[in-house]
């Protein structure tokens, strides 16, 4: 019943950047383990970062790994993934959820979940 809204999504060339922002919707994300996912056209959604509740542990997936930066601040109640360096394969809907912990097994199960946001669309184009 977690809602989650992401933001700060967009269109940008190659090599270009975003930082989306997610948002809790009516709770605290302070006690939650957060995670952004990505669903690119004719893929499955994969798990692309996440990040402890306390920014002590963070995940990313082999792909983004040197590019993208997940980041929190509790005292504004939001996560952030900051994407820099983008090419044509970052085009996605991103969407943000909580995870039982932050760990690759973990994103991974989060996947079969059958609630998702409206997420946020990333176009990386020429």
């Amino acid at each position: 019943q977690l809602q989650f809204v992401e933001s700060g999504g967009g269109s940008v060339q190659p090599g270009g950047s975003l930082r989306l922002s997610c948002a809790a919707s009516g709770f605290t994300l302070a006690i939650y383990d957060i995670g952004w996912f990505r669903q690119a056209p004719g893929k499955e959604r994969e798990g692309v970062s996440c990040i402890s509740n306390d920014s002590g542990k963070s995940y990313y997936v082999n792909s983004v790994k040197g590019r993208f930066t997940i980041s929190r601040d509790n005292t504004k109640n939001a996560v952030y993934l900051q994407m820099s360096s983008l090419t044509s394969e970052d085009t996605a809907v991103y969407y943000c959820k909580q995870v039982p912990m932050c760990t690759g097994i973990q994103l991974q199960r989060m996947l079969r979940a059958e609630s998702w946001g409206q997420g946020t669309q990333v176009n990386v184009s020429s």
